[in-house]
């Protein structure tokens, strides 16, 4: 059943006008503005808005009642009536209030980059689980809104017993109930992060390692999955094309499986209600093995895009995986010409941590394997066993489950070398263990 506050985005007809908003003094390390309008353009062109102007609004200070300038109010004003202008995006975080009077001055729809990114996923959910996940962080973001939303109902209702006490208005009512449903749904989520723990506990006992790929919207994580695994993800060059996480086996090099994790791309000043929203998701990422960071090297701001990850990701508590270090897939080279590809081959040769590759033509896929193979074999432990050489069995077992180093066959027992992990390890019977 439809409830009456759930929040409607704006049809893909609607003429469209994108502003990025930036006041003058920002610090010299950020993005461009352009740069920042031409992401707000794609976020806008995801949901197939008919884009009809594009600015820049330059600020010397942010407006408490509008957030830009009341010279620029009035400009755009004229601008959305000329060119019939339905929906306007203000690419930066508003106020209920600033919402309400810009919409009041331009007469007509306005969102923020909120807003807009919370429409991007409600359209991109796919599964029961994202579709929740979703629900709550539009939910959470219109229980402010009321106050813009609502404005027509906000008059007195009489007791008429449970509904409300005397005196109770409409959106004092409309926000109970956006709340109540709000607990529901987070009850609901917390039982599927029960559910995706039992998973993981019964990977574990497998065990495959996981290797989770993480990076900025539209770094080609999909492509690079499916390039890997054959998953079959959608990969499309659009933002937040992947939404739902995707899981599938892999083998590496030294025929070593892992479970590889594709997940939801990030984005610059992601909006609190959806990191919060997702964090059963990217519970998939907290119990990652190895992380894999794909970046789109061929972007020109892919250092603030590294940034912006990365503190998404200390966000979610994933410090320690920083700071011991991703491996970055440089993503994307076949976009760099050749001097710009010898160059970044040149800087990267020494460094085990950064891989440059193409998920689209394949080059370097092989040597990132490589290095996610020789990441999880620091943390394997090395052991001498003498295997009877009747027990085929357990010589099978220690060729699956480890990395045979070296060896010896007599004419009773087998000596092995092998690499396991921990876990495997302590699986050995003592008796076999060298000494």
């Amino acid at each position: 059943m439809s409830s009456g506050f759930e929040y409607e985005g704006p049809p893909p007809a609607d003429r469209a006008a994108v502003l990025h908003p930036f006041l003058r003094k920002a610090t010299s390390g950020s993005r461009t503005p352009e740069v920042r309008l031409e992401e707000a353009i794609g976020l806008a062109q995801a949901i197939e808005l008919d884009i009809v102007l594009t600015e820049t609004v330059p600020l010397a200070k942010i407006v408490p009642a509008t957030y830009i300038g009341g010279g620029a109010v009035e400009r755009m004003a004229t601008l959305v009536e000329a060119e019939d202008i339905t929906l306007v995006v203000v690419d930066t975080q508003l106020s209920p209030i600033q919402q309400r009077n810009l919409e009041r001055a331009w007469t007509c729809k306005v969102i923020d980059r909120t807003g807009l990114i919370l429409e991007i996923f409600g359209e991109r959910a796919r599964t029961a689980e994202g579709r929740m996940q979703v629900e709550l962080a539009h939910l959470s973001y219109q229980r402010s809104r009321l106050v813009r939303s609502w404005t027509h109902l906000e008059r007195q209702r009489g007791g008429v017993g449970f509904m409300g006490g005397p005196g109770e208005t409409q959106i004092e009512i409309d926000r109970r109930l956006i709340t109540d449903k709000i607990t529901r749904l987070r009850k609901d989520l917390e039982e599927v992060r029960r559910t995706r723990g039992l998973h993981r506990e019964a990977r574990a006992r497998v065990p495959y390692p996981i290797v989770a790929l993480v990076g900025y919207t539209n770094a080609g994580k999909s492509t690079l999955f499916n390039a890997l695994t054959t998953g079959g993800v959608l990969a499309k060059d659009m933002l937040f094309a992947t939404l739902d996480p995707t899981m599938r086996a892999l083998s590496l090099p030294s025929g070593r499986k892992v479970i590889l994790s594709d997940t939801v791309g990030f984005v610059s000043d992601l909006p609190h209600e959806l990191v919060a929203a997702f964090r059963a998701t990217l519970e998939e990422v907290k119990a990652a093995d190895v992380v894999v960071h794909v970046r789109d090297i061929a972007m020109e701001d892919t250092e603030a895009q590294k940034a912006d990850v990365e503190a998404v990701l200390k966000d979610m508590d994933l410090d320690d995986a920083v700071e011991r270090g991703l491996i970055e897939a440089l993503n994307k080279t076949d976009l760099l010409d050749p001097e710009a590809q010898s160059r970044l081959a040149e800087e990267t040769q020494a460094r085990s941590d950064l891989v440059p590759l193409s998920a689209v033509t394949g080059q370097g896929t092989r040597l990132l394997l490589e290095r996610i193979d020789a990441r999880l074999a620091e943390s394997r432990v090395m052991i001498d066993v003498t295997v009877p050489i009747s027990d085929g069995a357990m010589i099978a077992w220690l060729y699956r489950k480890g990395e045979v180093l070296s060896r010896e066959d007599g004419e009773e027992v087998v000596r092995i070398t092998v690499r396991l992990d921990p876990a495997d390890a302590g699986r050995v019977d003592p008796k076999f263990l060298d000494t």
